[in-house]
């Protein structure tokens, strides 16, 4: 069974740069190869990792609800063909392959895209070693899953006070929704210079270890305004390096 990873935290934070950086981090370590899940509705982990998504899951669920409502299919053929184009919306890259999830259910309930879009990858996921799933603060795939736990949840945060509030939403959302997550740290990332006192004090009233931080980045910037992708960074780039032993200290197996 694949060892899981979700990244989690508010828009903004340099979430997606650091599930990108895990992914990289994983394929050099040669712990892949590595399926990368985009399940952030704001999708861009994509051009993180310089690759181009065609399909997204969401598309294909939302096609199909407004094909079977219209045809009246239904049946073993329509699973046959929803699975197929799921399989067809899976990037293929060197070390890891992509799939983007897309945007959350639309209004009005439909229980058999739904199914067989959970069923599909909870076995997709048993192909793999590694999982890494970009998830948006308000875990809206994740909490979908059925089989699987998430063996590690790294939620990102900058060192702002409503930044840090979002991880505490985070982690109670985890207790809520009763998610089956076996351990739970955050990353402070964009940080100048050292972390605020009062950034400190704020974590330790969450309750959740922290990993490390991160700081900011003129080098990650540049490629960021220039939509280059993150995972081409140098390797002595200083964010990349830095997010590299906070992986290392994490000592993921």
């Amino acid at each position: 069974m694949a060892f899981t990873v979700a990244m989690a935290g508010k828009g903004g934070v340099g979430k997606t740069t650091l599930c990108g950086f895990l992914i990289r981090y994983l394929i050099e370590k040669r712990k892949g190869p590595i399926l990368a899940v985009d399940a952030d509705a704001n999708s861009n982990l994509h051009e993180v990792l310089g690759v181009s998504v065609g399909q997204q899951v969401g598309t294909i669920r939302e096609d199909s609800k407004h094909r079977a409502r219209k045809e009246e299919l239904a049946g073993v053929a329509n699973v046959d063909n929803m699975e197929l184009m799921i399989n067809q919306a899976l990037i293929e890259a060197k070390g890891f392959d992509l799939i983007s999830m897309g945007r959350p259910e639309g209004p009005g309930c439909y229980c058999f895209p739904n199914h067989v879009i959970r069923r599909f990858m909870d076995k997709l996921s048993d192909n793999y070693p590694y999982v890494v799933m970009d998830n948006e603060a308000g875990l809206e795939h994740l909490s979908r899953r059925t089989t699987q736990d998430t063996d590690l949840m790294l939620i990102v945060s900058d060192p702002s006070a409503r930044s840090l509030r979002t991880v505490g939403r985070v982690n109670e959302l985890v207790k809520e929704l009763e998610l089956r997550v076996h351990r739970i740290g955050l990353i402070v990332n964009r940080v100048t210079g050292d972390l605020p006192q009062e950034s400190r004090e704020v974590i330790k009233g969450l309750g959740i270890d922290l990993f490390g931080v991160v700081q900011s980045d003129e080098v990650l910037a540049a490629y960021d305004l220039n939509n280059r992708p993150l995972i081409e960074l140098p390797a002595e780039d200083a964010a990349l390096k830095t997010a590299y032993s906070i992986f290392d200290a994490i000592n993921i197996p």
